[in-house]
């Protein structure tokens, strides 16, 4: 019983978690203001609503906590700034479906990055589901081909790439919080773009209302449920569930905006999204199959 009640707890923040995410793509496409100025509002007021998760998280020892990140803490920074950025840059210059299914791809990245850098072993499915992710992506690619959509497809890609980092670097350095580092980074999204390119004052009123939701809500409550949600379900159960994104993330914009990816986005999507679907099901029948496995029995050995 109270396995279930763990489980259903877990699924529970996970769904929640992506439900507040999915409309992310659609409150981007209903700011008006130039993208600089989304850029900076947007990494100022997550930058800040973290900053404070932050302090409370570690009773106000916020220096104690960056320094904590050692070595780590910086290149998180820099990968975590390059995310944002390319995210935003990408979901205004392609379809929101187009984008969201660039970063569904991360995780699939991540595998091919660990065997890089780490060394770590990718299982078979792993590498299949690579090999068909590819063809996913090159099909969507195909279809913005002079179509004006392929520097935001390519932003997507390479955001998806940068996110695969970030994931490598938290499973390395998983002894310590990377938290921090979102937040600093969002700071620093800000800052780049804030001096030199945008025009903090020249935000309309109801652009106040999207910006806000984005900053105070979707990206803070999304990024502190995930963290809670492996607690209760393993990490292959939470990457299925938060596929659901890459189908709410454009049905929102959808709704919002009136936006209709083409066939070839439907064609590769499909792919791509029946890819990470199988591939997450097989990642969570093989935890299930070694927590399940029995423990060799204990003996004395003696002295």
């Amino acid at each position: 019983m109270q396995q279930a009640r763990t489980q259903m707890t877990g699924i529970g923040l996970a769904l929640f978690a992506v439900l507040v995410l999915s409309p992310d793509a659609a409150l981007i496409r209903l700011v008006e203001a130039d993208r600089a100025t989304l850029l900076f509002w947007r990494g100022f007021l997550e930058g800040i609503t973290l900053m404070v998760a932050v302090t409370i998280i570690y009773r106000g020892r916020v220096i104690a906590s960056i320094l904590r990140m050692g070595r780590w803490g910086p290149i998180a920074i820099v990968l975590f700034t390059l995310s944002q950025i390319g995210f935003v840059m990408s979901i205004t210059l392609t379809t929101a479906a187009n984008t969201l299914f660039m970063l569904a791809t991360a995780p699939l990245f991540a595998a091919l990055m660990s065997r890089i850098f780490l060394g770590e072993p990718i299982a078979l499915r792993t590498w299949i589901a690579i090999a068909a992710a590819l063809c996913g992506i090159g099909i969507i690619f195909s279809g913005s081909l002079g179509g004006g959509n392929l520097l935001g497809d390519l932003l997507g890609l390479g955001t998806a790439m940068t996110m695969a980092a970030q994931f490598s670097i938290a499973r390395h350095a998983r002894h310590v919080s990377l938290v921090p580092a979102l937040a600093l980074a969002m700071l620093l999204v800000a800052l780049l773009v804030g001096p030199t390119f945008a025009s903090p004052l020249e935000v309309g009123e109801r652009d106040w209302i999207w910006l806000s939701l984005m900053g105070f809500i979707v990206v803070p409550v999304a990024f502190g449920l995930l963290t809670l949600a492996p607690r209760y379900i393993p990490s292959p159960e939470v990457t299925l569930i938060m596929q659901l994104e890459v189908v709410l993330g454009p049905l929102f914009v959808w709704m919002v905006v009136a936006e209709v990816p083409g066939v070839a986005t439907f064609i590769g999507g499909g792919i791509v999204l029946v890819t990470l679907v199988t591939h997450s099901l097989l990642g969570i029948r093989a935890y299930r199959r070694r927590t399940r496995r029995p423990r060799p029995p204990h003996t004395i050995t003696p002295r």
